[in-house]
């Protein structure tokens, strides 16, 4: 199984699960706020989706950068 851990533990790998973790739960949260945007205000849904992408980027940077701060000052 060393294989197997070494693929698991390689910071692409990681890289890689946490973003498709966050894509997931995010997604599903921009579903329904899309419905209720598009059906409660007359904001169009196509621009609330394009901010949404801007957005998404901007939050999983912060979450990742502070995950690295973490990493590099917590004491080992």
């Amino acid at each position: 199984m060393s294989w197997y851990s070494d693929i698991l533990n390689h910071p692409l790998m990681k890289t890689f699960i946490a973003y498709s973790i966050f894509r997931a739960f995010y997604g599903a949260g921009i579903l329904v706020v899309t419905y209720f945007v598009d059906r409660e205000t007359s904001i169009p849904w196509w621009l609330f989706l394009g901010f949404s992408m801007v957005f998404s980027r901007i939050l999983f940077r912060y979450i990742k950068g502070r995950k690295a701060d973490e990493l590099t000052h917590s004491p080992s």
